[in-house]
């Protein structure tokens, strides 16, 4: 709870100086939704449980930016949870950047451990495997392997993954090829130790 009311204080902080502008890459009309996603993203501070394989099943759209960091330890030695507020937000405007909305950036998990993705409109399938005991995820398509990790939000699912990891997802499968926008997004990962990013996802 004490973790959840410093999220909730850090987010706040962040909104009032107006760093939050385009969150999770579409426009908002109001305080409230833009408030919404961010305590969704921010809340899963550390990487945690709580998603079984029933849980991950269907179909989940970007929501918005999404950090965490591998323990609580790392959490704390980053600054806590403004640490996490802040590395959303500075992700916002790079998605922003690579044009991934809500509109075409999803993942759908499919009761056979097969998934189909889109990033950034540009889709891609394979296999996947889902461990509940530690929240590790591994994406298999036909040319490699892409290993992250899945844990609640507010709103739904993080699915996250370390910098190189989350380079590869976004350049060689997904595609893209906004170079100034893909080193932002590296270079923020690694900024921080023990910290991962990635997607917000909402059913």
């Amino acid at each position: 709870m004490k973790k959840s009311f410093i999220a909730v204080l850090s987010a706040l902080a962040i909104l009032s100086t107006s760093c939050l502008s385009g969150l999770g890459g579409s426009s908002t009309s109001s305080t409230g939704g833009l408030l919404g996603n961010v305590l969704g993203a921010v809340l899963g501070n550390v990487l945690g449980l709580g998603f079984t394989s029933n849980d991950l099943q269907g179909n989940w759209s970007y929501n918005a930016p999404s950090a965490a960091f591998t323990s609580e330890k790392a959490l704390t030695k980053a600054g806590g949870a403004a640490a996490t507020s802040s590395l959303v937000s500075s992700l916002a405007p790079s998605y922003q950047n690579m044009g991934i909305n809500k509109n075409n950036t999803g993942f759908s998990f499919g009761a056979n451990n097969t998934f189909n993705a889109k990033v950034g409109g540009i889709p891609f399938t394979g296999t996947y495997t889902y461990n509940e005991k530690n929240g590790e995820i591994a994406l298999k398509t036909g040319t490699q392997t892409i290993k992250g990790n899945v844990t609640k939000t507010a709103n739904g699912i993080g699915l996250m993954f370390d910098a190189n990891q989350m380079v590869s997802m976004l350049q060689n499968v997904g595609q893209v090829t906004n170079a100034t926008a893909i080193d932002a997004v590296k270079n923020l990962a690694k900024s921080t130790d023990g910290a991962r990013v990635g997607f917000e996802l909402v059913k």
